[in-house]
């Protein structure tokens, strides 16, 4: 092979290496994972940090140094759109009273023990727990063996996995579900001796694993209420399938809501893993820009392919009004 050829398969080996990572640097800056595959491939963004950074090594040992210095632009935009979910420590609240600790667990088709559920229930002290993939059959064991912790319940148990609920240690009334959902979301509102009145939704879009079901999910997640600026407290808490690198969730961020773990500085620590497929965060607790969030917590959860998270939030005191932030 001779020299100039030598040049230009270097070259071209550079810049197929890093051609993708500049592509998703793109598409996730401009916010345009708006179909199949890029919203499945985005929920990853967080892996391509990484690879982007090992596209510009590569691209420097073979003397390329455009295709370095495009992947290295790549791998600095994508960190400062992921870094600052692994900064935070949770927040000073003038007021820590009311707290409300909420708990969110994918039951993974109802194969959790109901025992592995109480014992997260009481170790967690939840106040609220929000459950997806509930089966009748656990959510008739479940209303025997937690009402003695959370006696107050709302569940939707639809045939097969597809039910959600909520059990809750303070009286609460059912809500009717938004407008447009095409799967079951308990919603309920609590409420919190010395707080606003506080409502739950326990949160479960359609999964985007097909083009077929990527537009039901982009509509399940449109169709979530927004958070008011006064009145009732909107708490949603659920298995969202989607991270913080979906711009529908960003949308749904951007209607008064902040991401608890976010907050947190917990905001990188997976929630789910697939079988073959990296783990991701698509768990989550979004809270009101008026609540505080004093802690979370991500836990695991024997018999599901998710983890439990638990967030912790200093709720506005009956009558204050709502912070300006």
């Amino acid at each position: 092979m001779s020299r100039v050829s030598a040049t230009r398969a270097r070259s071209a080996l550079a810049w197929v290496l890093v051609a993708p990572w500049a592509a998703w640097a793109v598409v996730r800056a401009g916010g345009l994972d708006r179909g199949f595959p890029l919203v499945q491939l985005v929920a990853y963004t967080p892996y391509a940090v990484a690879l982007a950074a090992l596209a510009a090594i590569a691209a420097l040992l073979l003397r390329r140094r455009a295709a370095a210095a495009v992947a290295a632009v790549a791998a600095v935009v994508l960190a400062a759109l992921v870094a600052p979910r692994a900064v935070g420590g949770g927040e000073a609240a003038a007021a820590a009273e009311p707290r409300l600790r909420v708990v969110t667990a994918n039951v993974y088709n109802g194969e959790v023990a109901p025992g592995e559920l109480v014992a997260l229930v009481r170790r967690e002290r939840a106040d609220v727990l929000a459950l997806q993939e509930l089966t009748p059959a656990l959510a008739a064991e479940l209303d025997r063996r937690l009402r003695p912790v959370l006696p107050h319940a709302r569940v939707a148990a639809w045939p097969g996995a597809a039910g959600t609920a909520l059990y809750s240690r303070v009286p609460m009334r059912e809500l009717p579900a938004p407008p447009g959902l095409r799967v079951a979301m308990t919603h309920a509102e609590l409420r919190v001796p010395g707080a606003a009145p506080v409502r739950v939704m326990s949160v479960h879009p359609t999964a985007p694993l097909r083009r077929s079901a990527t537009s039901r999910w982009r509509g399940d997640l449109r169709s979530l209420p927004a958070a008011p600026a006064r009145g009732p407290v909107q708490i949603l808490a659920g298995d969202f399938n989607a991270t913080l690198d979906h711009r529908e969730l960003r949308r749904l961020l951007g209607q008064g809501y902040r991401d608890a773990a976010d907050v947190t500085g917990a905001g990188l620590r997976p929630t789910w893993r697939g079988r073959r497929a990296p783990p991701v965060t698509i768990d989550h607790v979004l809270a009101p820009e008026r609540v505080a969030v004093l802690g979370v917590a991500v836990r695991e959860l024997p018999g599901s392919d998710h983890r439990a998270v638990t967030a912790t939030l200093a709720l506005p005191q009956m009558g204050t009004r709502p912070d300006p932030r």
